[in-house]
């Protein structure tokens, strides 16, 4: 839905709302007008209902709306007498409506100083559980989300199973396109294997304020942008997802807007230096590898184990030689000195060789994941040249992200039918890789990531278990990484027994006050 159509339908409610509500107003004690104005009558309803008024800015934030409009209307029945179940499955069930009906025909009195405790167990439990939901949601969608690594792309800086708190303040929270979704859930709901959302009345792309921008070798949670997968395992080209539901994906941002990549013999360079890597940044290769003997599969493993090369071996028949698909140049040159390994060498490459499946996948760019680019990273509202050879590395992004048709007459480029030998972006892109760089999908295979797609900020791992994806029999906690940064230098430090000391401390405190009151 566009900007107006918005507008059109809040308009429209707020004119249901005060049809619905004016006389239950002037029952309170208000005017009837009053019911009729925008925001003005969410505040007034919530001194009518003896709510904070607070509660009318979460009538406004998507997803967390989902639950408090129909509070609302269940706390407007109750301040008129109507507080049966009858009445409250009523006021749910009818979307509001049923205060037409109080408005119209009910013969109902303005409960001015009504008892706002839940007069059973069962409504104290379900107010305790809608409140934790509300909380949880706000949190979620807008301060804070766990994220699980599930695959190897940044293996050794962020390993399968490291579990992450995700922060959307540093980067400023998206606020939800998808304005019917199920709270803290992404696109599939669990068990039942079905949509979490509705693909419609989709808000404009709109963002708070950001803590600060995008910064070269960051790692970013963000919208696979080309995502069109059923779920991890299974596609579908003709699978719509808003932004906002797309799958997650986490790689680090090697280039930002302005800056122009290049890839050489399998190393970024960036506005021609190459990039240099945090501390804890671990890059990895594929390498061939030799042995001197024939060796059962369990001794080649633990051998690869020994040195901390945690992806499995793989075979390339073609060649007969054993592939370990990812270590580091460090694990590499220990290896070499076993007394089985007779040779390691690096799988990469050769400069001008053009590979199926890499950006842009376009004839005339011999481009492979070794050597690659160099490639400018558009800035909104910067300028380029438009010509017929570069037309293929902008082409998806002015077409898909910046909503415009391309057409092409002789040696002339048409954008929305006008000719044109330049383009100005609209939108900030970055380029987002793995450090496991022979086993990443990433930005080399599916191009730039616009910044509307971004989610958050990767800052601390919670939770970190090994074999995650091999049954819950073979999970064992990786301890060093509970509670550690994802950001800064030197090997990480676990803050799991500091947090056990503090929450120790925040209990006994907490037991010593409230005996303290009692007594």
């Amino acid at each position: 839905m566009t900007l107006n159509n918005w507008l059109i339908l809040i308009f429209a409610i707020q004119i249901i709302h005060g049809l619905a509500t004016w006389k239950l107003y002037i029952k309170a004690g208000k005017q009837a007008w009053e019911a009729f104005i925008p925001v003005y009558n969410a505040v007034i309803l919530m001194k009518i209902i003896s709510r904070p008024w607070w509660w009318t800015i979460l009538l406004f934030l998507p997803i967390v709306n989902l639950i408090m409009i129909p509070a609302v209307w269940v706390e407007t029945a109750r301040s008129f007498g109507k507080n049966t179940l009858t009445d409250t499955i009523l006021a749910i069930v009818t979307l509001g409506f049923y205060n037409f009906y109080l408005n119209y025909v009910g013969d109902v009195k303005y409960l001015e100083n009504r008892d706002l405790k839940p007069t059973s167990a069962t409504g104290d439990w379900i107010s305790s559980i809608l409140f934790a939901i509300v909380a949880a949601t706000i949190v979620h969608t807008y301060f804070i989300q766990p994220f699980v690594i599930p695959t190897s792309s940044l293996e050794k800086t962020l390993l399968v199973g490291d579990f992450l708190l995700v922060s959307k303040m540093h980067y400023g929270a998206r606020v939800p396109m998808t304005t019917i979704a199920a709270p803290m859930v992404h696109d599939t709901l669990p068990i039942v294997k079905i949509k979490s959302y509705v693909p419609k009345f989709e808000l404009p792309y709109l963002r708070f304020p950001a803590f600060q921008k995008i910064k070269n070798n960051d790692i970013v949670v963000f919208n696979w942008p080309t995502d069109t997968m059923l779920d991890m395992r299974h596609t579908d080209k003709y699978y719509y997802k808003p932004i906002d539901k797309k799958t997650n994906y986490v790689k680090r941002c090697v280039a930002i807007p302005g800056d122009t990549l290049e890839i050489k013999n399998g190393f970024v360079w960036i506005n021609g230096k190459q990039n240099d890597l945090p501390d804890r940044a671990r890059i990895q290769f594929s390498y061939n590898i030799e042995f001197k003997r024939q060796l059962a599969g369990a001794d080649l493993y633990r051998i690869l184990q020994k040195y901390d090369i945690t992806d499995g071996l793989g075979f390339d028949s073609q060649n007969q030689v054993y592939i370990i698909p990812a270590a580091t140049a460090e694990n590499v040159a220990n290896l070499k000195n076993h007394p089985d390994v007779a040779s390691v060498t690096i799988r990469k490459d050769t400069e001008g060789n053009r590979a199926s499946g890499i950006f842009p996948d376009d004839a005339s760019y011999n481009w492979n994941n070794d050597f690659f680019g160099p490639l400018y990273m558009p800035k909104a509202g910067e300028t380029i040249q438009l010509t017929l050879e570069n037309l293929p590395l902008y082409k998806h992004i002015i077409t898909h992200y910046e909503d415009h048709k391309i057409s092409i007459n002789g040696n002339q480029i048409l954008i929305d039918d006008q000719v044109t030998s330049n383009y100005t972006f609209k939108k900030d892109y970055f380029w987002m890789m793995g450090d496991n760089r022979h086993n990443s999908q990433d930005s080399r295979v599916w191009g730039m990531v616009p910044h509307d797609h971004v989610i958050g900020k990767p800052v601390f791992k919670w939770m970190s278990i090994k074999g995650i994806n091999d049954g819950i029999k073979n999970w064992s906690i990786r301890w060093d990484r509970v509670f550690t940064t994802v950001g800064g230098e030197g090997k990480p430090r676990s803050f799991f027994i500091p947090f056990l000391v503090a929450l120790a401390l925040w209990f006994g405190y907490s037991s010593w006050k409230k005996k303290k009151k009692q007594a």
